[in-house]
């Protein structure tokens, strides 16, 4: 491969991120244009452009993409109920397509013929990289520093930074607890102290919810509105998805709502602790499968439920621009044209609970399931639908006692 000569860097602005900044410039003697996103994770990003200048790039781009990130990433994925291994809500995993979407677009746009990411060797985030740059621009080089350089320490990387000036923040010096990944669907947290699947995660670790035991004592009720699937309104309140996500993500934190101790499998095979918070969309989800018990047929229903799984791991292993999982998501988009209504959600000491769903397209018909007269079921039918539905169970029976099977 020729040596690049210009590459978007993914940067956070952070230690690592700067460090491969000047080893792009250094050691690969490319020009280096950076891409910061904001996807919510509420922190000041102006800093970032101010380092950036300080090591001499003249391309900066921060870009606000949080409607982006929650309208055509979180909400398709919400469509589908997605979570991987029963429990994690893919708040790292959709993130990383809309970055390599972004950075593609800048190197198009600037000329640059490589991106460049700080994903480590052993984790799912340079997978998913990757696979979204090859996926949108074939012939882009790839960058990936920590599969190429030595500075496998620590102490390498203070080293690094201070021959060449790179500005290093006090509380960076040290060893930091765990290392933490946010955005607004979820923050994510790893490695070093949480390494022992066995010892509970210190409270400190939870960034965006109280405790559940230090929630209030009274439960909140909210109501959120869907159309076609997607959540549009809170308590009658029409908002954008980035700002609804922020207004669920402020309820459930503060009730305790949408923490998650899980030990993982990784795509590259290893198994990881991680710590999630997803306030917001673990509202989100349960209130998505209250209006689609209301509103989808119990086929589709079901057949979503068996799609899900394998929806979920095209995503946690960064296929979402492959084809299957856009065959997938056409599925599920069909199955959302009446999954229209509200849904009424009680909030209290980190659970949710659905307690009402109305619809104008409502499935649900009280005349066929009450408990008293009715003019609309005859009981009589259930016989025969049993008998049929019986009849290979007899005649497998019949044939086992042929057999001589007394079992």
């Amino acid at each position: 491969m020729s040596s690049p000569k210009k590459v978007v860097l993914a940067y956070s602005g952070g230690l690592d991120t700067s460090i491969i900044l000047k080893w792009l410039q250094e050691e690969k003697g490319c020009e280096v244009v950076t891409f910061t996103a904001d996807l919510g994770q509420g922190e000041e990003l102006e800093p970032a452009r101010r380092k950036a200048e300080a090591q001499g790039v003249k391309e900066i781009f921060i870009d606000d993409l949080r409607e982006e990130f929650v309208r055509d990433f979180v909400f398709p994925m919400m469509r589908a109920n997605a979570v991987y291994e029963g429990l994690y809500l893919l708040g790292t995993s959709i993130a990383r397509p809309l970055i390599s979407k972004r950075q593609i677009e800048i190197a198009h746009q600037v000329g640059a013929d490589a991106v460049c990411h700080g994903a480590t060797g052993k984790g799912n985030d340079q997978v998913r990289f990757e696979l979204g740059y090859y996926a949108l621009d074939p012939d882009i080089k790839v960058i990936a520093p920590w599969r190429e350089w030595d500075l496998n320490s620590r102490t390498k990387l203070i080293e690094y930074a201070e021959k060449h000036g790179i500005e290093i923040a006090k509380d960076k010096r040290g060893e930091a607890p765990f290392s933490v990944d946010a955005n607004l669907l979820h923050t994510s947290s790893e490695g070093k102290a949480l390494e022992d699947p066995n010892e509970e995660a210190p409270d400190f670790v939870y960034q965006r919810t109280v405790a559940p035991e230090d929630a209030p004592d009274k439960p909140t009720y909210i109501t959120v509105g869907f159309e076609r699937g997607d959540a549009v309104s809170i308590d009658g309140e029409e908002l954008s998805p980035a700002a609804l996500l922020t207004k669920l993500n402020e309820l459930g934190g503060a009730n305790g709502i949408g923490r998650l101790d899980l030990l993982e499998n990784r795509f590259v095979g290893m198994k990881s602790r991680g710590i999630y918070e997803t306030p917001g969309g673990t509202i989100l989800l349960m209130a998505h499968r209250g209006i689609e018990q209301i509103t989808l047929d119990k086929g589709a229903a079901h057949l979503k439920d068996e799609l899900m799984p394998k929806y979920a791991e095209l995503v946690y292993n960064g296929y979402w621009y492959s084809p299957e999982r856009e065959m997938l998501q056409a599925a599920i988009d069909k199955s959302q044209e009446l999954v229209t209504g509200t849904v009424r959600l009680k909030l209290y000491k980190g659970s949710v609970d659905v307690v009402g769903r109305d619809s104008p397209y409502s499935l649900y018909s009280q005349e066929h399931v009450t408990f008293e007269e009715d003019d609309v079921y005859d009981q009589a039918d259930a016989g025969g639908f049993i008998k049929i539905n019986a009849l290979r169970l007899r005649l497998l029976k019949a044939r086992d006692r042929k057999a001589g099977k007394n079992g």
